[in-house]
């Protein structure tokens, strides 16, 4: 693999990493608000 390739996988990681962090914190936000679990999430 050249370096081009490595830099575009780890932009790829970091893109979904935070896709998933802001979910979590979506999550962990309303049941700190409200007590209750909600997955029905705009």
């Amino acid at each position: 693999m050249d370096w081009s390739t490595n830099l575009q996988m780890v932009a790829a990681g970091l893109a979904m990493g935070s896709i998933y962090a802001l979910v979590a914190l979506g999550f962990v936000l309303i049941f700190n608000a409200v007590n209750v679990v909600n997955f029905a999430q705009g």
